[in-house]
């Protein structure tokens, strides 16, 4: 064997994830099979960004430093044979991103320790990869307890000389969520037309923007549930519910290469409506009871009043008298979820062994969720640049309709065809 039998960075106690501002402390170890003269041993602390134009290609086009701090743990020597250790410590910056790993970027923090040998002997080095969670508090970021609701008409036509308008109206019952808590979605839909609607689909989606040489965008479905459409003349009420799954936090605080944003998706197939909520995912739980009533039998405050046509063709008029009153809401049935659905009793907390702090902000101690989620998981990347044509990706994996990139948040995404058609899209992250 050779002299160096073994080479390694320990952290104290096992710790992998630390927090801004927090020392971090280990140790080199080394176990030696045959003396080893050395001109120094060194170990550095550092915290990067490096984003690539290609996905999972290490060559980064932009980088950015964030702390590199070196120790010098011996100076010129020898070492014996046998195992030595050399203790060490660092004070994390207070200012340091939390970890992120995606396909086109990550930030990543590292130690690197170095046996530096004298001329014309082989050098030694290892590293050892630590991660930085900065806890975003959702009771930070403004507004974040007040409704969360959005509103669209579409206005079409139909057998040809006929028109309609169909009014989609989403809410959730907050704008913020950390892993493991109910996200509640209520959608109310009202059909001002003599023609059924395709079904309605809400999504929750993250999308991340890479700073690289031309703007990157990467957008994912989370999670996906499905319900059915609504009769002619009829106004319906739709209510569900979505499991947020570990996901890194929104926003990178200290970061400017990547961004992260989150949002729910509320459509209709036919004809086309959508809606967009933006929502915020983070490590702190909303602790104020939200201003609206949650989603309920009765309507949102301010909801428009129920569809009344003023003069409904005969046929039409008809065929409505013969079934339930259109002034009636009905309750629309969930045809698919890309989740387990939840049991009832798992609405009104978090299931498993991740619990939240209750919203009423009493004191009752729970298990806190997973500390941090570094990856985004499988992506669909898709590409901007200044007013050029989008280009998409020749990744086997497929966007679902209706899911591409949008402004945010003041216009929803257009179709998948659309944003691969050469559309402006004018996107700015972050913005």
């Amino acid at each position: 064997m050779g002299r160096v039998q073994l080479f390694e960075i320990r952290l104290s106690h096992g710790r992998v994830v630390y927090s801004p501002g927090e020392p971090l402390a280990g140790t080199v170890r080394v176990r030696l099979g045959a003396p080893l003269p050395f001109r120094a041993i060194r170990v550095t602390c550092t915290g990067s960004c490096g984003v690539s134009n290609k996905a999972n290609d290490a060559a980064w086009v932009v980088e950015e430093g964030y702390f590199s701090s070196s120790l010098s743990l011996a100076d010129k020597g020898s070492l014996p044979v046998g195992e030595h250790s050399f203790p060490f410590q660092f004070l994390l910056p207070a200012t340091a991103p939390t970890s992120f790993e995606g396909p086109f970027g990550k930030i990543v923090h590292q130690l690197r320790a170095t046996i530096d040998t004298p001329r014309f002997s082989k050098d030694h080095k290892c590293s050892r990869v630590f991660y930085i969670l900065s806890p975003l508090n959702l009771n930070s970021i403004p507004d974040i307890e007040q409704p969360n609701v959005a509103s669209a008409t579409k206005k079409f036509s139909y057998k040809l000389v006929k028109t309609g308008s169909v009014v989609l109206t989403a809410s959730t019952d907050l704008r913020g969520y950390v892993v493991g808590q109910v996200l509640r979605l209520r959608a109310d839909i009202e059909n001002q037309s003599g023609k059924d609607t395709g079904p309605v689909v809400a999504s929750l989606l993250q999308k991340v923007s890479y700073k690289a040489k031309r703007w990157i965008y990467d957008v994912r479905t989370i999670a996906e549930v499905e319900g059915a459409g609504v009769k002619a003349w009829r106004r319906a009420q739709w209510q569900e519910q979505i499991l947020v799954p570990a996901l890194p936090q929104s926003a990178l605080p200290g970061c400017s290469l990547i961004h992260i944003d989150y949002f729910l998706q509320v459509s209709l197939k036919a004809p086309e409506a959508t809606v967009t909520l933006p929502v915020f995912i983070g490590n702190i739980a909303v602790n104020h009871a939200p201003l609206s009533p949650p989603p309920g039998p009765g309507p949102p405050s301010g909801a428009l009043p129920p569809a009344v046509p003023s003069a409904p063709p005969q046929e039409e008029a008809e065929a409505v008298a013969g079934g339930p009153h259109f002034l009636d809401p009905v309750s629309l049935s969930t045809k698919s979820h890309s989740q387990q659905q939840l049991p009832p009793a798992a609405l009104g907390s978090v299931p498993g062994p991740s619990e939240l702090l209750p919203q009423d902000g009493s004191p009752t101690p729970r298990p806190l969720p997973p500390p941090l989620c570094v990856s985004t998981g499988a992506t669909v990347p898709y590409f901007a640049e200044g007013s050029g044509e989008p280009v998409p990706t020749t990744s086997t994996l497929v966007l679902p309709p209706e899911y591409s990139a949008w402004g945010y948040p003041d216009e929803a995404p257009p179709s998948y065809e659309q944003s691969c058609g050469g559309a402006d899209l004018g996107l700015t992250p972050g913005s």
